[in-house]
């Protein structure tokens, strides 16, 4: 487990844990594939496209994969 997904995994179970928190969606760019490979080895799975949702600095609009988790499914 790399530390990244180690770190997300961990956040996400204290989250459960001790806010009581239900539910934990996360977010990335389409085109930052290894985001998406942290988050789905964290157990989050890939829920759809948000399409043109990030404003970025450069002025573009561009899109987000969306991910989530909930506390009942199954620790990865």
């Amino acid at each position: 487990m790399t530390a990244a997904t180690a770190a997300v995994t961990e956040v996400t179970e204290w989250s459960f844990a001790s806010l009581g928190i239900e539910r934990v969606e996360l977010c990335h760019a389409v085109a930052n594939p290894a985001s998406c490979r942290v988050a789905v080895k964290a157990g989050y799975a890939m829920e759809g496209t948000l399409r043109q949702s990030w404003a970025h600095d450069d002025g573009n609009r561009y899109d987000e994969h969306i991910h989530g988790r909930l506390a009942s499914d199954p620790k990865p």
